[in-house]
């Protein structure tokens, strides 16, 4: 890959693998498992998995005409309808239920492993985009690993 200009797609991955990594510095005997659970329930999950993180990304989106801040690039139409398949995925994948995580056999339950996978994933994603794009400094958690 000869660009590093980081695709749309992968903010919100990014936001999420950043978040893991500072739950990680605060508790550094947490593993990756461990770490993402704990990032459930936080204040930036609750904002992605309501959807009110892409909602306030399109806003400013929209008030600059699609106009991308860093490249000064037109967003092309497609991109933006891609955010909003991310978006309506990110909502059914991390959907909020309260006091759900843990039932008494203290094993996840189905939405709660969902999420965890889902979460799994976007970091992971993350890491790949990474290594393709030999940027291998930000790789903290080692999940391609």
């Amino acid at each position: 890959m000869s660009s590093k200009e980081k695709p749309y797609v992968l903010f919100v991955a990014e936001l999420i693998y950043f978040e893991i990594c500072e739950i990680k510095k605060k508790n550094p005997s947490l593993n990756n498992v461990d770490a993402i659970e704990a990032f459930i329930g936080s204040a930036t999950y609750n904002k992605i998995s309501s959807g009110k993180f892409h909602d306030e990304w399109f806003k400013k989106l929209e008030k600059n005409k699609f106009i991308d801040p860093k490249t000064k690039k037109k967003i092309p139409k497609e991109t933006i309808r891609l955010l909003q398949v991310q978006k309506d995925m990110v909502i059914k994948q991390l959907i909020q239920f309260p006091d759900l995580y843990f039932a008494k056999s203290h094993y996840p339950l189905e939405l709660s492993q969902r999420a965890f996978d889902h979460l799994w994933r976007m970091c992971e994603s993350y890491e790949l985009w990474c290594n393709e794009t030999r940027q291998s400094e930000l790789i903290i958690l080692n999940i391609i690993d």
